[in-house]
């Protein structure tokens, strides 16, 4: 607990806190005329309380994937001590160190410090249930099945996957490609991102050591054209997806996706979205994944993917997108 606040506390104390006191203050006198204002103001603390429970989950080993990313990573590094800068790069998702978490702490502050950058009250109060769900572990444990079935397949059979079929499986039942160890992470934002080239084409560039699975493995290069036809299953991109992304970050996604389609129809070829439907390849994901990715499905097509936050042009219009509030009461005890 005390590594967590020491992460928590560097993380969300670093960006001006007279500013969040003055927006927690403008809040609560905005709130009486305004209902959205007041559960924004409600809200906040509770999804704050949300997210420090789930780092003392984490660090109480009351996360089930994470305990067994712990597990596998220690046994690859018996089997292949040279893939270690990597695996401990993995092994930070065990903990408050990794990326998904900070990714829940920087959310958190865009919307305490940083209130502009949504359209409206509504957009906010969408990100704050969004990160309350994010954060209760048993989501937070489906959606580490990713990077531990990347620990599971570069032991090469050694180790099994963990709430997903084989990757053979998969492959078969998705019609997909195969673009490599580490295949469940691209398109992920915590783990890399899309770069674009000065022919417009689109390649995915992992962030950092991660970065050491093209060498390690030899996977190629991934092209977004290639990727968003032909993708195989992962948690992030088939359920966590709305849950684990930032309203600029689905923004980013939809834009590319749409711009992809575009490509293709002046080409005469049809193009599938990367997101049109839901690949094969869950085995046995939470109960509550599944509402989630159903509800927030429902939302999002009527918000038309359109992005919460807010747009410099003065033409932009007010969209949001969030979860069902339904799946946002549950008690974090259930998450153990």
């Amino acid at each position: 607990m005390n590594d967590y606040h020491s992460i928590f506390e560097d993380t969300m104390a670093e960006v001006q806190p007279l500013k969040s006191i003055i927006f927690m203050f403008i809040l609560l006198l905005s709130a009486c005329g305004d209902p959205i204002k007041e559960q924004v103001t409600q809200q906040i603390p509770l999804t704050e309380q949300r997210i420090e429970l789930l780092a003392q989950a984490l660090a109480n080993g009351q996360v089930r994937n994470a305990n067994l990313m712990a597990e596998y990573g220690q046994r690859l590094l018996q089997d292949r001590p040279s893939y270690k800068p990597l695996i401990d790069e993995f092994l930070k998702d065990t903990g408050t160190q990794g990326p998904m978490f900070r990714a829940l702490v920087d959310r958190l502050n865009t919307v305490k410090n940083q209130p502009q950058m949504f359209n409206n009250s509504q957009a906010i109060y969408d990100e704050l249930l969004n990160l309350y769900q994010a954060a209760d572990p048993v989501l937070y444990s489906d959606a580490l099945s990713d990077p531990l079935n990347v620990l599971a397949d570069m032991s090469q059979g050694t180790l099994p996957r963990v709430n997903a079929l084989s990757k053979a499986q998969s492959l078969a039942a998705n019609k997909a490609q195969d673009f490599g160890t580490g295949e469940q992470l691209i398109g992920n934002p915590a783990y890399g991102n899309w770069t674009t080239g000065s022919n417009g084409m689109s390649f995915w560039a992992w962030y950092g050591m991660y970065s050491m699975m093209g060498d390690l493995f030899g996977s190629r290069r991934t092209s977004y054209n290639d990727w968003g036809r032909s993708r195989n299953y992962s948690y992030y991109n088939d359920y966590g997806r709305k849950r684990y992304s930032s309203p600029s970050q689905l923004n980013k996604q939809t834009d590319l996706d749409t711009r992809t389609k575009k490509s293709f129809e002046s080409r005469g070829q049809k193009y599938t979205s990367a997101y049109s439907k839901n690949r094969t390849g869950a085995s046995s994901i939470s109960s509550q994944s599944k509402s989630a990715q159903t509800s927030a499905n429902r939302f999002t097509s009527k918000a038309n993917n359109k992005s919460a936050y807010a747009k410099s042009s003065k033409s932009a219009k007010n969209a949001s997108f969030r979860n069902s509030k339904s799946t946002t009461s549950r008690s974090f005890r259930r998450g153990k």
